[in-house]
């Protein structure tokens, strides 16, 4: 078992919620430490960059009308458009954290995931824009997490 990092985001129908109390408790059943914690405004160019590898697959998916429809969907919700414009960023530290994060949080579908796991308790699939509206982000893979806490964080601002 391996020590990493990975990218927990309460998304902001999780903030407008008031859920972030409820799924900091959730995460704390996985045993690791936050190493680093804050709440952003989410600009454009950082929804694009954190999402770049979603569009192509919704395109795949869906075609280029209803994929790009869906990706600008997805870029508007992690903004705020639906909800409000911030999202609580969260690196979390230890040994298979990647791993143990996602097992908490669910399946990103939130209708699809386990109603024991914090997607399936507080998600939702928006009836208007599609989105799934499920309440936080985790990392997928470890060279996935590298990539999104470089993009959310500065090297200052993580507590090793």
């Amino acid at each position: 078992m391996a020590e990493e990092k990975t990218l927990v985001l309460i998304k902001p129908d999780g903030i407008v919620k008031d859920l972030a109390g409820n799924i900091l408790t959730e995460l704390s059943e996985a045993k690791l430490k936050i190493v680093a914690a804050k709440i952003v405004n989410v600009k454009r160019e950082l929804a694009e960059k954190h999402y770049s590898d979603l569009k192509n697959s919704l395109i795949k998916k869906f075609g280029e009308e209803k994929g790009n429809a869906i990706f600008e969907s997805t870029l508007e919700y992690i903004q705020g458009k639906f909800h409000t414009d911030r999202v609580f960023a969260l690196v979390y530290k230890g040994e298979d954290a990647v791993k143990k994060i996602r097992e908490l949080a669910g399946e990103t579908n939130p209708e699809r995931a386990n109603p024991l796991s914090i997607r399936g308790k507080y998600g939702r699939i928006h009836s208007e824009t599609k989105v799934f509206e499920n309440v936080i982000h985790c990392s997928d893979s470890v060279e996935n997490a590298n990539r999104e806490i470089e993009l959310w964080f500065n090297k200052s601002e993580i507590a090793e």
